[in-house]
């Protein structure tokens, strides 16, 4: 199976790739995680000062993570004297450096950076919603370098196609879509208190909770920029996700927050596992899913109505229970009143046996 695509010129042996974040903040994480199979490397975001983070800073939910992390805990010059060394020498797969976030520190970063890495990867999410500063800064990094750049969109900039078209026309070579959520807050009621945060008590959420809305984001970009490379991230668990992914409009993907919920080793797992989805979804490889169509925007406004199948049905009065238009009812069987039901979905999705059909 041909796991391979290409980002921008540079051809990866697959899809998969940490995003940025603790994962990747020191030159042992990053061989790690590297062993593990990943197709490209993500370094944590370089300023020109070492980020002070609060402690404790990351908090994991059941499908996501908050967390009150920043840059990189340590300066540019730590990377440079301590960290890339080393990977320029031993990391055998491609190297984007993230790096953030002025004007001015692009200035100071990208020149001395550039010897060692394959592409930068740039963070808006101290820069403001502006499109044309982020233009200038785009420009400003573009003219500093060779490599491919890839800037990153975080959750406050309100129209993330105008986004990709500005950084596009600065030189840019693609986007990565998105960055975490926020800001988010994580109380203790018994405590009385937040429980995490920054001094204003927010934080940033990530995870698989957040994969929709990635999701839509990645195809707005892609359905309007079609030759415009997209690095899909937010809300990758599995390599189911990595496909839906791919369908939406990416060209790779970044995980982070769900191998902090799960274990590192999420990595190889789902390198190990996308053969086989690929096969049983009947791709014949990564770039075939890439070039494939998604289907989208086929909308009625006619119901059509659940069929149960009585040898799946456990009558466990889920479908009852959620239904918003009282229209089922579950005692020796499941009665839909079809006058009553509006056609919704909900008692498709929700049924934990897949008994329900015919909606979705």
């Amino acid at each position: 199976m041909d796991l391979s695509t290409n980002i921008a010129g540079i051809e990866l042996k697959n899809p998969l790739m940490p995003a940025s974040g603790p994962l990747v903040g020191s030159y042992e994480k990053i061989m790690a995680i590297e062993k593990f199979g990943v197709g490209c490397m993500v370094g944590k975001t370089i300023s020109i000062k070492g980020a002070k983070v609060p402690r404790p800073c990351i908090y994991g939910n059941r499908d996501s993570i908050m967390n009150a992390e920043l840059w990189s805990e340590y300066p540019f010059e730590h990377w440079l004297e301590n960290i890339l060394p080393g990977l320029k020498r031993d990391l055998k797969i491609p190297l984007i450096l993230s790096v953030g976030y002025t004007k001015e520190e692009m200035k100071v970063l990208i020149p001395a950076l550039n010897g060692y890495c394959d592409a930068f990867e740039v963070s808006t999410h101290y820069v403001g919603k502006d499109l044309s500063i982020i233009g200038e800064t785009v420009k400003t990094i573009t003219n500093l370098t060779d490599k491919p750049v890839f800037m990153k969109i975080s959750p406050h900039i309100p129209d993330p196609v105008a986004f990709a078209r500005v950084v596009r026309d600065n030189g840019a070579k693609g986007v990565v879509a998105i960055n975490s959520l926020g800001p988010a807050m994580k109380i203790d009621a018994g405590r009385r208190r937040v429980l995490i945060g920054n001094e204003m008590g927010v934080v940033w959420t990530s995870g698989p909770v957040i994969k929709p809305l990635a999701l839509a984001v990645v195809n707005r970009i892609k359905s309007s920029m079609p030759d415009f490379t997209v690095i899909g991230t937010g809300g990758i668990a599995n390599a189911e996700d990595v496909v839906e992914f791919l369908l939406a409009g990416a060209d790779a993907v970044q995980m982070l927050s769900a191998a902090m919920l799960k274990g590192k080793d999420l990595y190889e797992k789902i390198i190990k596992d996308l053969p086989s989805v690929l096969r049983r979804l009947n791709f014949s490889s990564v770039k075939e899913v890439i070039e494939t169509p998604l289907q989208r925007g086929e909308v009625k406004y006619n119901a059509d109505h659940p069929v149960v199948d009585k040898n799946r049905c456990i009558l466990c009065k889920t479908c009852e229970k959620v239904c918003p238009y009282f229209a089922i009812d579950v005692s020796t069987k499941v009665s839909v009143d079809n006058n009553k039901c509006f056609g919704c979905g909900l008692c498709e999705s929700r049924c934990p046996t897949k008994a329900i059909s015919g909606v979705l």
